[in-house]
């Protein structure tokens, strides 16, 4: 009886096809954010391998202000915030407590917060947890964004203005026209804030991020998800340091969250090393991003700007078939449904990353080709 109403959300969910459930790997990879085919790599391996041997514990034991400030976390933020170029950093256990803390912690409750449509869930939810204003502007439009601060100023808001954007998106692998919204934010002295989650390790010089060439102003601060294509776990919020220190006193999922592991930030300290001695890596991922013109040509479709591109299914059963019929010949793609993507707008997400071979990515073409033409 206790389950019944549970039990009944559930036979709801599946009867509209929206039951969710979790699936294992199946097939060639492209559906994961493992971009540069790090988590499994050797290098990853033998960091981890010398961080044991160095006697750096897998877990931290406490939160950060109790007894789990252990030197390793202190050492990734250190070589963090001058990878990224920033007055400092602030390592989380994940990407969503870290948006959480970002959204909720930093706006006071007399600011506006104006955000894109298509930001990730965890800025929204960290948003309902804070108490700052909210208002969502078009995607990618700055002008709408503008003409949204605009009428908070004409009603009477006072407070400080924060810009929320994604700088490559999930879902449509496009990129947000950060030099307008940095010109943005100067006009009106706002704070950006620039969710690096998809880019960071790729993109921007020296793979740092689309967000490089604003990353050390005072108005700014940065995510960079470590667990996509840096290939470990959490995520870095880089920024200066009166900003990260009030995540510290301020941040509710850092200050009541264990302290992440310390061998992950051992590991990360060596991929960030790494990474910027080694552009090869990443080369060879937008050199397949290249190749992805050719598929887009033949469907139809734009040239995606990234290693993100969206095939569109609308209709749930015809992205399930879909996404399935691929399956059936051995390449994991996904199809993305509501709530996640707008109804009728359901679709496959393509992730090239650098686990398939030539040969894999030659077939899944020709695969898709033949899918997209019955």
């Amino acid at each position: 009886m206790m389950l019944d109403r549970h039990r009944g959300l559930l036979q709801a969910l599946e009867s509209r096809g929206q039951r969710r459930v979790l699936m294992p790997a199946r097939g060639v990879d492209f559906a994961s954010n493992d971009y540069l085919g790090l988590a499994g790599s050797d290098l990853v391996r033998d960091l981890a391998l010398q961080a044991l041997q160095a006697g750096v514990p897998a877990g931290a034991g406490a939160a950060r202000l109790l007894r789990g400030n252990h030197p390793a976390l202190v050492s990734l933020e250190q070589e963090a915030a001058a990878h990224y170029g920033t007055e400092a950093a602030l390592y989380f256990g994940a990407g969503y407590a870290a948006n959480l803390a970002l959204a909720a912690a930093l706006p006071a409750a007399r600011d506006l917060v104006l955000h894109d449509a298509l930001i990730h869930a965890s800025l929204h939810d960290g948003l309902r947890l804070g108490t700052a204003s909210a208002r969502a502007f078009a995607h990618n439009d700055v002008a709408a964004a503008e003409a949204a601060l605009l009428d908070w100023r004409r009603e009477g808001g006072r407070g400080q203005v924060w810009i929320a954007v994604e700088t490559l998106y999930s879902m449509d692998g496009d990129f947000a026209p950060l030099a307008e919204f940095a010109a943005l934010a100067a006009r009106h002295d706002a704070f950006l804030m620039l969710d690096e989650a998809h880019a960071s390790g790729i993109w921007g010089p020296g793979g740092r991020g689309l967000s490089q060439p604003f990353a050390g102003a005072e108005n700014v601060v940065t995510l960079h998800t470590c667990g996509k294509a840096l290939g470990v776990q959490g995520a870095l919020v880089c920024g200066p340091r009166a900003l990260i220190e009030t995540l510290v006193n301020r941040g509710r999922s850092f200050i009541y969250s264990t302290a992440p592991s310390p061998l992950c930030a051992e590991i990360l300290r060596g991929v960030l090393c790494h990474l910027a001695a080694d552009p090869g890596t990443r080369e060879r991922l937008k050199a397949r991003v290249a190749r992805l013109a050719g598929l887009a040509a033949r469907l139809g479709l734009p040239a995606p700007q990234s290693q993100i591109m969206s095939l569109p299914a609308p209709g749930e059963a015809r992205a399930l078939a879909r996404a399935a019929a691929l399956q059936s010949c051995g390449f994991d793609l996904r199809a993305i449904r509501a709530p996640t993507v707008p109804k009728g707008t359901e679709r496959l997400r393509l992730s090239l990353t650098l686990n398939p071979d030539e040969a894999d990515l030659d077939a899944l073409f020709t695969a898709i080709t033949d899918l997209w033409e019955t």
